[in-house]
């Protein structure tokens, strides 16, 4: 009896051999290879069962049905009480749980049930075909790219005190050409995981469409399947470099295949070299990873018999689209509700904002140099970034009115008030603000003296200074009492000269007359 089972197209072949080509056995034999004895075994066998050349369309196992009729007797088996396979997947999900502890647990329940062998068996197939399909995606060049960290570190050894700092490897994927960009860094915040995204696109000369992370608090603020809420300083960066945001699904390792399979290979074959080697900053690391990824993209793929750059020339570059004018800028992203004293706080530091916003709630976006501060989306204030913990920044025009002027009490406030109305007023402001022990002890004094302007002209007002600082009196009362006596005068009237005229008689003509 023959010891193989034939495809239907080597059984199709011995018969055309034997029928067509007139070959002998021995011969058809060393064409199909396959031993002497099975292509007599199958030669008998077809002829008992009337089967002969040519061969009429047949599925595989009529075929063998026809062929080995005896094969095809039903033996029905002993029925045994099947397990929950459903229930036998969900319980070894937990850890410690085995399939041999399961099989014990039903073998408990079930004595005259299936052995351990046949146990497992049953459990692959029916895992087998309760598995959901992959599907194959294709990848377009140029229009993702997948990112995530390296589940390996690198320790960093401080030079002065010896301790040990392990740095985080953050992984960039092509995956049309597998082309790999990777990068030491310190930890894995926010500022770290954008930066890293922009030198992968400095490094590849171009921005993707779309960019694939996984569900990290970096990447995703709220993960769902179908609208994951992205962080905001990811977003700004998405907005900056116009690509999407395409995040994976929970515990769907298959949904960025080519960034896992990268990291395992930044792991082979980037850091698993630099392994015995010590490094002593950051910068140093990042040197020997740039010269290991070199070497990664240049290696011959075995499976195309090209390298990830040659593919990455090919089939990513041309398709990336080009780097912006501006390179980005990091910028930390707040939510915070706006105080009783209209200032939000961010760093520590107090940021003013329009003071009929108060209570409500506003987005704080923050650079090196700068705090924006927006509301329902549209911005509303602007600061120079300020470090100074527990300081105030306070815009003027934020304040109410009443504010704005309790603010302006101040020695540059008060001077600068007096110089709207004259010189001399300016004078008497800054000498008054000199003659006190403290300049406070005069702020009421000067503000006194600036009030007279919503009573007195500016000239008058002027005067009254004047005389008051040549005196060196320098009090209210001194400029209130000079301000009256200069209201009080009386006014001298200027009776101009009548122009001469013909027609006009002047006083010789009366003084003629009279002595006439």
């Amino acid at each position: 009896m023959a010891q193989e089972r034939l495809t239907v197209r080597k059984i199709k072949e011995i018969l055309r051999l034997k029928y067509e080509a007139k070959l002998s056995n021995r011969a058809i034999a060393g064409a199909c290879k396959v031993s002497n004895s099975t292509v007599g075994e199958y030669l008998r066998r077809a002829s008992a069962a009337g089967i002969s050349w040519p061969l009429v369309e047949i599925g595989e196992e009529e075929l063998y049905g026809k062929l080995f009729p005896e094969k095809m007797i039903y033996t029905p088996e002993r029925k045994r009480p099947m397990p929950n396979w459903q229930k036998v997947h969900q319980e070894k999900k937990r850890k410690g749980v085995t399939l041999r502890l399961l099989w014990q647990e039903y073998k408990e329940s079930h004595p005259d049930g299936y052995q351990y062998t046949q146990f497992c068996e049953h459990y692959r197939r029916w895992k087998k075909s309760h598995t959901d399909p992959s599907m194959r995606i294709e990848h377009k060049g140029g229009e993702r790219m997948q990112v995530d960290y390296a589940g390996q570190k690198i320790p960093i050894i401080d030079s002065e005190t010896g301790e040990i700092t392990k740095a985080s490897v953050f992984v960039a994927v092509l995956p049309a050409s597998n082309y790999t960009y990777a990068e030491a860094q310190l930890s894995e915040n926010q500022c770290n995981w954008n930066n890293g995204h922009v030198r992968a696109f400095e490094y590849f000369g171009g921005v993707v469409k779309i960019v694939v992370p996984d569900n990290l608090k970096t990447g995703v603020s709220k993960p769902n399947y179908y609208e994951p809420g992205i962080n905001l300083a990811y977003q700004d960066l998405a907005e900056h470099y116009h690509f999407a945001v395409l995040p994976t699904r929970i515990r769907k390792p298959k949904d960025k295949g080519k960034v896992e399979n990268g990291v395992q290979n930044v792991e082979r074959w980037v850091i698993a070299p630099l392994r015995n080697r010590q490094f002593f900053s950051l910068y140093e690391v990042n040197l020997a990873i740039k010269e290991q990824i070199e070497k990664l993209n240049n290696k011959i793929m075995r499976a195309i018999g090209r390298s990830r750059k040659q593919e990455f020339a090919e089939i990513d570059k041309p398709n990336l689209r080009p780097l912006p004018e501006r390179r980005y800028e990091y910028a930390q992203w707040k939510t915070a509700r706006v105080n009783i004293d209209y200032h939000v706080e961010f760093d520590k530091h107090l940021y003013s904002v329009p003071h009929h916003l108060i209570h409500q709630q506003v987005d704080i976006r923050a650079t090196e140099r700068m705090v924006e501060i927006f509301h329902q989306g549209q911005p509303i204030a602007v600061h120079a970034r300020n470090h100074r913990q527990g300081r105030f920044s306070t815009n003027h025009e934020h304040m109410p009115s009443n504010h704005r002027f309790m603010a302006d009490l101040n020695a540059e406030g008060l001077i600068r008030s007096a110089s709207k109305i004259g010189p001399q007023t300016t004078a008497l402001i800054k000498a008054t603000l000199k003659s006190r022990r403290y300049p406070e002890q005069a702020f009421r004094t000067c503000l006194g003296i600036l009030n007279f302007a919503q009573k007195y002209d500016h000239q008058l007002i002027e005067q009254a200074c004047q005389a008051v600082y040549e005196i060196k009196a320098f009090s209210y009362q001194a400029v209130k009492q000079e301000l009256n006596l200069l209201h009080k005068q009386p006014e001298i009237t200027i009776v101009e000269a009548l122009p001469t005229h013909e027609n006009i008689r002047g006083a010789d003509y009366y003084q003629e007359r009279n002595e006439r």
